[in-house]
């Protein structure tokens, strides 16, 4: 095998209620962010003790992998580094190296294009290879996923559970709404190589995974993509409608119940459970529509058999379980993918 270890790479987040803040300025780091927009996000964190889900949910998924490796005679040590936090990537890197690691994978629990969701982890990678020096093992990304049917299927059967909630009689007002981390619009027209399609490759590739979830969950009811978790000054345009105006607006077009499904995340982290568990959910009640948020795929036994079907397609140059979309993809990513074009090559 031309691999020798896999790396699964994550967002991080906060355990204590000491790291929240710290945790916030990595995040922000250079961008301008106001002490009182992190205090204000830093309550979210509060909330729930100031512990993240995100990173136990790593843990989960690291322990279910190796044992899918396991089952299946993959040997492959998997390790574990994060952007904002411990375990960070750079130190991660260094223990591989340390181990003897010379070529390895990585896992990015993403499944879309784009700068936040794709190549800044790319840029993570190259980072923590610099700052660990020679000898640091070769990282390739793993492709990514939105269509894999260990991605689409987890979130279908977690959509048609959260219809089964809902009363049956009302299902002709019922509506479908998925969900994704808001981005800069001027990052999203950016997300792909150049030249860039409309609208982009990160919008494009959440458009085709919802009606793929859709058409195999509920195929008789209409949906929406919307975007939630926005963070940026006003002033800068973003991804819209949010969530919560989405759903007053159905409101008064007479919508009386939805099923909320965040296909823009692989689990339940700190962005599912405020902001649509909490925040939209409370939208929801103050306009009388009734409100169930559908699961992420977490450690679905279809979900970690499609991190090993990656592997195994990457050594063997061929795909092991067909697509279930249209939109060509990319075995690696361009150099230029997803860039801004300040900094694409010249």
């Amino acid at each position: 095998m031309p691999y020798d270890a896999l790396v699964l790479v994550s967002f991080g987040g906060p355990e204590r209620p000491e790291d929240v803040i710290p945790f916030l300025e990595n995040v922000t780091r250079g961008r301008g962010v106001p002490p009182e927009r992190l205090a204000a996000v830093a309550e979210h964190y509060y909330h729930f003790g100031g512990v993240s889900p995100i990173n136990q949910q790593c843990r989960e998924l690291l322990a279910a992998i190796r044992t899918d490796f396991a089952a299946h005679g993959l040997d492959l040590p998997v390790y574990w580094g994060n952007r904002n936090w411990d375990p960070m990537l750079t130190d991660t890197v260094a223990t591989m190296k340390a181990d003897g690691v010379e070529h390895a994978l990585a896992f990015v629990t993403s499944a879309y294009g784009g700068f936040s969701s794709c190549r800044q982890y790319q840029d993570d990678i190259a980072r923590a290879r610099t700052a660990v020096g020679p000898g640091a093992p070769v990282i390739e990304k793993l492709r990514h996923f939105a269509d894999h049917p260990g991605f689409v299927e987890p979130h279908a059967d977690a959509v048609r559970a959260a219809l089964g909630t809902l009363d049956p009689a009302r299902r002709s007002t019922t509506r479908l709404v998925f969900t994704a981390h808001s981005i800069p619009t001027g990052m999203a027209v950016t997300a792909g190589p150049p030249p860039v399609a409309p609208p982009g490759r990160y919008v494009a590739q959440l458009r085709e995974t919802a009606a793929l979830v859709a058409a195999a969950a509920a195929p008789d009811l209409p949906w929406d993509l919307v975007w939630q978790s926005r963070s940026g000054p006003p002033q800068v345009p973003w991804l819209e409608p949010d969530v919560n105006d989405h759903l007053a607006a159905l409101a008064d077009t007479g919508v009386t119940g939805v099923v909320v499904s965040p296909i823009g995340f692989v689990s339940d982290h700190l962005e599912v459970i405020w902001d649509l568990d909490n925040e939209a959910a409370a939208t929801a009640k103050s306009r009388n529509l009734d409100f169930v948020r559908a699961a992420t795929p977490g450690t679905d036994p279809r979900f970690v058999a499609m991190v090993r079907e990656l592997v195994l397609e990457r050594v063997e140059g061929a795909e092991t379980r067909p697509r279930l979309g249209s939109l060509p993809f990319w075995d690696t990513c361009p150099a230029d993918c997803c860039t801004p074009p300040a900094r694409r090559p010249s």
